[in-house]
């Protein structure tokens, strides 16, 4: 159940104008309108090889890990990164090294709850689940791009530019 506080309207500060804020009232939509992405789920024996090749396979950023059809993890392509830096065992469970009870969202909630929740907990992707916890979809921050272009494309796309000013020294070494 949404909290008071998520339906209030959400204000998103568009086009990097100071002072500027655009009200978009998102509390009605679900986020089903956000094109979330199928969900792929492995079990918690899966190894990180075989993890990596379905990332790679299917083009994705995000594998949830699924006991008896209900999440119990996720493993991101962050977590990918830190276990190639640290030379981590490609032939452990993906269990050891997954992100427990991940964060999730209700699949009736709105397209404001899932923003608020993405970027208060600074997620790209969160499962999206029903009540006895199975998934449903993957929302993700692209998704919810989309979603603002389509339903707002004249908030968008008539913002000012923003004028940079020239830069005098060459950036990097």
């Amino acid at each position: 159940m949404e909290r008071a506080k998520d339906l209030a309207p959400l204000y998103l500060p568009l086009g990097g104008c100071s002072g500027v804020n655009l009200e978009l009232n998102l509390t009605t939509e679900s986020v089903t309108q956000a094109s979330p992405l199928e969900p792929v789920c492995v079990g918690p024996e899966t190894t990180v090889r075989e993890v990596f090749e379905r990332l790679k396979g299917e083009g994705r950023g995000s594998i949830l890990v699924c006991r008896d059809g209900a999440l119990v993890g996720i493993f991101t392509e962050r977590d990918a990164l830190r276990i190639m830096a640290r030379g981590g065992n490609l032939d452990a469970p993906i269990e050891s090294v997954m992100v427990r009870q991940p964060a999730t969202i209700d699949a009736q909630a709105t397209v404001a709850a899932v923003i608020r929740q993405m970027s208060s907990g600074g997620y790209r992707r969160l499962p999206m689940v029903d009540g006895g916890q199975k998934p449903l979809g993957v929302v993700q921050v692209s998704g919810i791009v989309h979603y603002l272009v389509e339903h707002f494309p004249k908030t968008i796309y008539n913002q000012p530019p923003v004028s940079h000013p020239a830069t005098k020294q060459r950036e990097g070494p």
